[in-house]
């Protein structure tokens, strides 16, 4: 790459993420217009692109499983804070809040980053390989966190209708904390090979590890680099839940409006805040590094929950009103019918583009049946 591409990549990854905090600090006090609405929207699509960027600086430098980490804890933090700050905002509907927002980032990153992600990889390579070891393992604690904060809740009888008691809510928090953090330990430190990018033959069959230093690609930056790209990820992390968050109104006003349930808002929240790691995970599917897309969307399921769900539980303590985390009825098939899709997926260790197309169309059902449930 030349110089002057160089200097303007930089350049515009630094300015987008500062403009975006420029945009929400004069939004967020006035946004009434449809001009600052739409420069909200615009800014918003940047800061995403911008997180892509420095989120991929920052992986290049720490590695994988580490980069995806990085990345899907940093925007389950800010999601957490989105969560709770649209929670304490009060109405008839907070109380599924958590819920619709957290189902709905377990439902897209199971099914939509996996699927686009198997899908492109599929199409551009023919068949993607993985470790289905290390996979396997995080499929089975995205399971079952899951299913103990949303699906267990709907059957519980301590506390009335799809919730849980001041007790079961925190034997929940710390059981989903200790679930989490005992992955973290198994992804980064036990067995971590098991969840690097690996080389496979023309079947598909995995034969390696990729050596990530001699791949063609170019050196890692440096640690001044690294360590800019890692604040300037946070900022544009922030940016883009900042921004969604004075964009919400508008959505919420859209979905009554269309007559709309209110859990579509959830849906479209979810989309926004997981725009950054789809777009990461499509990218590495294309590099052929489908192992790294993998971990990025089950690393934000995992995250999603294991990190929402204990702070939602303390956040209780000052927050009024119930709080609703069993799923519906229609929810729980869908749930269940993709974890069985998920395992039939990741059980061989390779897939082509059917998989992908699969996991999509349970996507759609999921988007579909919130409109219309």
């Amino acid at each position: 790459m030349s110089a002057p591409a160089v200097r303007g990549r930089l350049q515009w990854s630094v300015v987008v993420p500062i403009l975006a905090v420029v945009v929400l600090v004069f939004a967020w006090f006035r946004h009434d217009h449809w001009a600052v609405l739409a420069v909200v929207a615009a800014v918003l699509i940047g800061a995403v692109l911008g997180a892509v960027h420095h989120a991929e600086v920052v992986a290049h430098k720490v590695g994988e499983p580490f980069g995806s980490l990085i990345l899907a804890i940093a925007v389950t933090v800010i999601e957490v804070g989105l969560i709770v700050m649209l929670m304490t905002s009060g109405g008839d509907n907070t109380s599924t809040y958590a819920r619709d927002t957290v189902f709905a980032a377990v439902m897209i990153t199971l099914n939509g980053i996996v699927g686009l992600s198997l899908m492109v990889g599929a199409l551009k390579h023919g068949l993607v390989s993985f470790n289905a070891a290390g996979t396997g393992s995080a499929v089975a604690t995205v399971i079952a966190l899951a299913g103990l904060t949303l699906v267990l809740p709907t059957f519980t009888t301590s506390a009335q209708g799809p919730q849980y008691s001041p007790s079961q809510l925190a034997f929940a928090a710390i059981a989903s904390l200790a679930l989490y953090v005992a992955f973290l330990f198994t992804q980064t430190v036990r067995h971590r090979d098991f969840f690097l990018p690996v080389t496979s033959d023309e079947h598909g069959r995995m034969t390696g590890l990729v050596d990530l230093d001699e791949d063609g690609h170019a050196d890692p930056p440096s640690a001044g680099e690294a360590g800019l790209s890692l604040a300037l990820l946070l900022i544009s992390l922030v940016s883009v839940v900042g921004l969604a968050k004075v964009l919400s109104p508008t959505i919420e006003s859209t979905v009554e409006r269309l007559g709309f349930p209110y859990a579509v808002v959830g849906v479209v929240i979810a989309l926004l805040v997981l725009a950054p790691e789809s777009i990461a995970a499509v990218r590495n599917a294309a590099r052929d590094h489908v192992q790294t897309s993998l971990n990025l969307a089950y690393g934000s399921a995992m995250a999603s929950i294991g990190l929402t769900i204990p702070a939602i539980a303390v956040a209780m303590i000052w927050l009024s009103g119930p709080l609703v985390l069993g799923l519906e009825p229609t929810q729980i098939v869908l749930l269940v019918i993709t974890v069985f899709v998920t395992g039939l997926t990741v059980v061989q260790g390779r897939v082509y583009a059917l998989q992908g197309f699969v996991h999509l169309v349970l996507l759609a059902s999921f988007l579909f049946l919130s409109i219309q449930p």
